[in-house]
């Protein structure tokens, strides 16, 4: 029976290893304040970095983030003004808004060209 479910945990293992993808988002952030961004699947309930939390852009360079994610799952960027998510590009803190160009499709190895998130 152990050496079943010690087998069942390995194949489970390999199953999730071999349909891991990552991509690599580039964004820049030209705001005067701080601002916090986190990436929001369309195809399931996950985002990045999770767990509540969020990345903070506090300068003007760009800033990379590998995600690991799901073959062919949708991903769209939110990014707010830290304090007030009322200023906000892409699908905004917690992914609540729509947009038009804030969403690519994850291919492993996949990098976006550079985001840059104006004032």
């Amino acid at each position: 029976m152990k050496r079943v479910v010690v087998a069942l945990l390995v194949l489970f293992g390999l199953i999730q290893a071999a349909s891991a993808q990552s991509m690599t988002w580039r964004v820049r952030a030209f705001d005067k304040h701080a601002v916090d961004i986190a990436f929001y699947s369309q195809n399931r309930k996950h985002e990045w970095p999770g767990r509540g939390q969020v990345w903070v852009i506090r300068d003007y360079d760009v800033k990379t983030y590998k995600i690991s994610c799901v073959s062919g799952e949708k991903i769209c960027y939110g990014a707010w003004v830290r304090g007030s998510s009322r200023e906000y590009w892409g699908v905004g803190k917690d992914g609540r808004n729509r947009c038009k160009t804030c969403c690519y499709t994850c291919q492993d190895g996949f990098v976006t060209p550079i985001l840059n998130l104006n004032e």
